[in-house]
């Protein structure tokens, strides 16, 4: 068989055994080591364990479970619920301030906990009720939550940009520096989009009281002493303390990754048991069940990932289909275009983790050999990732909130978190015209790149 003929029935067997519904990591693992057995020495299949543990056995990796700990911490007490109480009670004279606050409140957690699903869960569990008492439609409040989710994946710890690092081989700090910005004005537009569609929502319930309709709650007015938002402040201030301290720690050139991993973990730890109480063996135990749940669940996909990319390589698959994509000539925006919307299929499918490892051996030599800068790419595809974490068919955090909100039509979600994946589309056009949006800030901090 030529090698074409090969790529295509790896790719082919590939996703018939996913939409059997053999989890992720085994149904790579497992096309891996059929095409082995069929297309390589014999010898090869007995080095599967030993390419699967030293593709994982990279400090880089290290972190992964450590901010998995930190955000189960955070997760697993009240500090969702606390960080977004609090900027309500300080928002709630903007317009769609309960909705700026969701935002924000999301964008925070996601900052210390970097997972989305995990974001999604601890803030919408008292956003959303929070937000429909208030006259909130069920599909803006499902919107907010699932697209403010997102900002897990993008904004520093971010464990898909843990990986990209890895599969790109760059420099995760720079990496991680670069995503800021880039996150931050996702959260002003979100935020600006909150604000506009409140008016919407609210301009609506006033014309249904003027015709002697019914009255919304959206239309009653809050009030908040100064101490009451005084006094919610302390319950915030020890989470921006950690956060804070872990990126110094991190960009001041003080720890690793996997370092400054370990002090969030053990942090977040101390902060949970001196402020909730949360130190019992009883209390920890939901703690470290989900993050070995959680990172023996990602290590294995990793792992098995790393395998079905080392099969691919192997067999000339990855290289031939880079070198082809290469000799279609293609502009470096037409080409770039052309990976995006790659991604944007496989978002379809798979998760970013997946997505990640079983394309970078392909797409990022073409992409180096036009001359694009791969931090940038990372933040660029990252977000296009954030998309498939919100679109049908099977964005996960679509149906986070569904278990959060079972209320809520389906439909609902989806018409719902829309307006935020035009926003994406939006932030990437941005970054595209205007590049040093992700890059100016590594390098003003770390110099610019040779």
């Amino acid at each position: 068989m030529s090698t074409m003929e090969i790529g295509l029935a790896y790719g082919a067997v590939t996703l018939l055994v996913m939409f059997s519904g053999m989890p992720i990591a085994f149904a790579l693992g497992a096309t891996a080591s059929v095409f082995m057995l069929i297309f390589m020495p014999a010898a090869s299949v007995d080095t599967i364990a030993q390419n699967v543990y030293e593709e994982m056995a990279s400090i880089t990796l290290l972190s992964i479970p450590l901010f998995i700990l930190k955000g189960a911490a955070i997760g697993r007490s009240r500090a969702g619920r606390d960080l977004y109480g609090a900027l309500h009670a300080w928002l709630h004279r903007v317009p769609g301030g309960l909705g700026i606050a969701n935002v924000f409140a999301c964008a925070l957690f996601a900052a210390m906990a970097g997972s989305s699903p995990a974001t999604c869960s601890a803030i919408g569990a008292a956003g959303i009720p929070e937000m429909r008492s208030r006259g909130y439609s069920g599909g803006f409040a499902a919107g907010i939550i699932a697209a403010g989710g997102t900002l897990g994946i993008l904004l520093p710890p971010s464990i898909t940009m843990i990986l990209y690092a890895v599969a790109a081989e760059q420099s995760l700090g720079r990496l991680f520096l670069a995503a800021i910005v880039p996150a931050l004005m996702l959260v002003v537009l979100f935020a600006a989009y909150a604000v506009w569609r409140f008016r919407l929502e609210y301009r609506r319930a006033e014309a249904v009281v003027l015709a002697g309709g019914q009255t919304s709650a959206m239309l009653a007015v809050e009030h908040f002493t100064v101490r009451e938002k005084l006094s919610l402040l302390p319950r915030v201030l020890p989470f921006i303390i950690l956060l804070t301290g872990v990126m110094f720690a991190l960009y001041g050139g003080y720890a690793t990754p996997s370092e400054t991993a370990g002090l969030g973990a053990v942090l977040a730890l101390a902060l949970i048991a001196l402020i909730y109480a949360v130190w019992r063996p009883r209390d920890l135990q939901p703690i470290f069940s989900a993050t070995l749940r959680e990172s023996t669940m990602l290590m294995m996909i990793i792992g098995m990932s790393l395998l079905y990319a080392y099969v691919m390589s192997y067999l000339h698959i990855s290289q031939s289909a880079a070198q082809w994509v290469v000799d279609m000539h293609l502009s470096r925006w037409v080409l770039l275009a052309a990976i995006l919307l790659m991604v944007v299929g496989l978002g379809f499918f798979l998760p970013p983790v997946s997505i990640i490892l079983m394309t970078a051996p392909i797409i990022l030599p073409p992409l180096r050999a036009a001359g694009f800068d791969l931090i940038w790419f990372g933040v660029v595809m990252t977000i296009v990732m954030e998309m498939g974490l919100i679109h049908p068919p099977v964005g996960l955090n679509l149906f986070v909130i569904k278990n959060i909100a079972p209320d809520i039509p389906l439909r609902d979600v989806i018409l719902g978190v829309l307006p935020f994946v035009a926003l994406m589309f939006v932030g990437i056009f941005l970054l595209c015209f205007f590049p040093g949006i992700a890059t100016g800030l590594a390098d003003m901090i770390m110099g610019a790149q040779g």
